[in-house]
């Protein structure tokens, strides 16, 4: 069947050279065990039994994985890449569990987290919630988070295949053919942009591609994958294309990497001064349940979660009803305000797949509440 089939359409001759950062391939695989827990299973413990004198309850979970790949081709290629994965999330409830917030972050070694600063904030929130106020949907100015902004921006990187778009099946299709590179999607000086080598979400410098799809080709597997711009000061510099997609197109190769960094390199306020300065706005905790609507707009659909809260005058006021949202996220960008500095932030929704990533919040003046949501 292979034989009558012909070859692939995505084939093109195997990689031969080794890229930087090729790792020793002789060495035992990396491990991780219970040690890796040793600090913060301590501090953890004591956030719990202060959530309890506090009359509240306090959820969640950690995890730590290491995993090395080993990658081999018929070429003389011997490469290998070890990847450290570690994530936790609070969740502090009422005794009713009629009040619900979260806290979260991603880590390599769990070296760099501060169950304290967590559970902080987890108690800062369930303060905030003790008030409820009921709004109706509407468009609301709207504080999004670095986590709800990387769950947005995830999506948006998932969908930046140039092939796609070439052939006007994504957002980042031009109307009458070809793409969007080139075109500004943002008034702002945002810069989207993916490093294997930055600090803290260091990831596989090189393509490990299981499987072909319209983002990565076997045939890639051993390329380099360097630091890249997806946009660049507000305009779309690149999308992801293989190497046979490339060589039809006569562009350049470029490989998706497992991380992912939103920035106004301009920037110098702090989130909790981007509160401080909104007279009257909803600020978010977490987005849940993103769902696409359409390919075309790379419109999204979901719910919020954990804590909507109203700001007044500068101040949290109180929380108010969960909302379904309908936005797009390139669309977003392009009315988006202000941003505060970059900081490293563990996704919601996507953090089964994705989990290092680095974004600001966001100040977006009309984000689209389409409706109440029930949920707590």
């Amino acid at each position: 069947a292979a034989r009558d089939a012909g070859p692939a359409e995505d084939a093109v001759p195997l990689v031969a050279e080794a890229p930087p950062g090729a790792g020793d391939w002789s060495a035992d695989p990396a491990e991780t065990s219970i040690e890796v827990f040793a600090e913060f299973a301590p501090q953890l413990g004591q956030a719990f039994g202060e959530a309890r004198d506090r009359g509240e309850l306090l959820f969640g979970f950690a995890e730590h994985s290491m995993r090395t790949t080993y990658l081999g081709s018929s070429t003389g290629l011997r490469l290998r890449t070890d990847q450290p994965t570690g994530r936790v999330e609070l969740n502090g409830k009422s005794p009713d569990f009629a009040r619900s917030v979260w806290s979260g972050t991603g880590t390599r070694d769990f070296r760099d987290v501060s169950v304290a600063a967590l559970a902080a904030d987890v108690e800062r929130k369930m303060g905030w919630s003790q008030r409820r106020i009921d709004l109706p949907a509407g468009r609301y100015e709207t504080l999004l988070p670095p986590s709800a902004v990387s769950d947005l921006m995830i999506y948006l990187y998932w969908t930046m295949e140039a092939r796609d778009a070439d052939e006007g099946r994504n957002v980042f299709a031009r109307p009458g053919g070809g793409n969007r590179i080139g075109e500004r999607l943002a008034e702002l000086p945002l810069t989207l942009r993916s490093d294997p080598a930055h600090p803290g979400l260091e990831a596989a410098p090189f393509q490990v591609v299981p499987a072909s799809s319209g983002a990565a080709s076997v045939f890639d597997n051993g390329l380099a994958a360097p630091a890249i711009d997806w946009i660049t000061d507000g305009v779309l510099t690149n999308l992801v294309r293989p190497r046979a997609w490339a060589l039809k197109q006569t562009a350049p190769a470029t490989v998706a990497v497992d991380n992912l960094v939103l920035e106004d390199r301009s920037a110098t306020a702090s989130p909790e001064e981007m509160v401080a300065a909104t007279e009257r706005g909803l600020l978010l905790t977490t987005l849940w349940y993103i769902r696409e609507v359409d390919p075309q707009t790379l419109l999204l659909t979901g719910l919020t979660r954990d804590g909507v809260f109203l700001v007044e005058g500068g101040e949290v006021t109180g929380a108010v009803n969960n909302f379904r949202f309908n936005e797009s996220p390139v669309d977003l960008l392009g009315r988006t305000v202000q941003a505060s500095r970059t900081e490293r932030t563990l996704p919601r929704e996507w953090n089964d797949w994705f989990t290092r990533a680095a974004m600001p919040m966001l100040r977006v003046p009309d984000f689209n509440m389409s409706s109440v949501s029930p949920a707590s």
